[in-house]
Order: structure tokens, then C-alpha cells, then sequence
């Protein structure tokens, strides 16, 4: 079903679920708070991944309705909702104290991380498939 809205959008998910056990593994080591640093930087990585599957969702919509010829000013307001959102989510997180605004905020940057490295995901997971699931008997 992703596939169908962005071909992209696998691989980017991935790369920001990857990014988070990267961040995870390795910060772990250096804060006293292992709690609230794990459920920050996850939360992080949630909200990462809902706004590149809204994002995603925007885009495909936008483009059939310019291919229909109607305009529409549905994406303003869906990025402007997505922001809200995002404030709103950092906004729970940091009052009820259920994890670290500033590694959720890390978090959030796995989108942008795994956006900018989306092309090496993408060789890598396609060179993985040639070389496990496309074997020439």
C-alpha cells in the first residue's frame, strides 16, 4: 500500500526506523535517564514517520487533483496541520514529562536524515534483494 502512494516512502520509513536504532544504540551509553531518553527519541521517530506518510499522502493527492485540473489548497493546509501536530506532540511529551524534548527532537530529524540518505538506502536495500531474493539457479 505505501509503495503505491510513494515509491519512496519504504525506504525512507526505513532509513528513519534505522536511523532510530542508530541514535538508540549509541546515546543510550551517555545519559543518566534511559527512560525518558528511549520514549523522547522514539516518540520522535513516530512523529518522523507520521509526517513522511502524511507528507507522502499530500503529494499523491495534490498531483491527481492538478492532473484533474482542479486546484486546491488542501496541501497549505494539511503541511500547516502537520505542524501542529508536531507542536502538540512535543507539547504532551513535555509537559507530562514522558521523555526528552531534545532527543525527540533528534528524533524528528531522522526524517531529514533518512531524506537526504534515501538514495544509499535505496542501493543498498535494492543490491540486498538482487543478491537474496533474485538468486539464478
Amino acid at each position: 500500500m505505501l509503495r503505491r502512494i510513494n515509491q519512496a516512502l519504504p525506504e525512507l520509513l526505513a532509513g528513519i526506523i534505522l536511523y532510530g536504532i542508530l541514535i538508540q544504540g549509541t546515546g543510550i551509553w551517555f545519559v543518566d535517564d534511559k527512560i525518558r531518553y528511549s520514549t523522547g527519541l522514539w516518540a520522535g521517530i513516530f512523529v518522523a514517520m507520521g509526517m513522511a506518510v502524511n507528507m507522502a499522502v499530500v503529494i499523491f493527492d495534490t498531483v491527481e487533483e492538478m492532473a484533474q485540473g482542479r486546484s486546491s489548497r488542501r496541501a497549505s493546509l494539511f503541511a500547516a496541520l502537520r505542524y501542529l501536530a508536531v507542536v502538540v506532540a512535543f507539547g504532551i511529551v513535555g509537559y507530562f514529562k514522558l521523555g526528552n524534548v531534545i532527543v525527540m527532537f533528534v528524533g524528528v530529524m531522522g526524517l531529514k536524515i533518512s531524506a537526504y540518505l534515501q538514495p544509499l538506502t535505496h542501493k543498498f536495500l535494492a543490491a540486498f534483494q538482487e543478491k537474496y531474493f533474485h538468486r539464478k539457479s
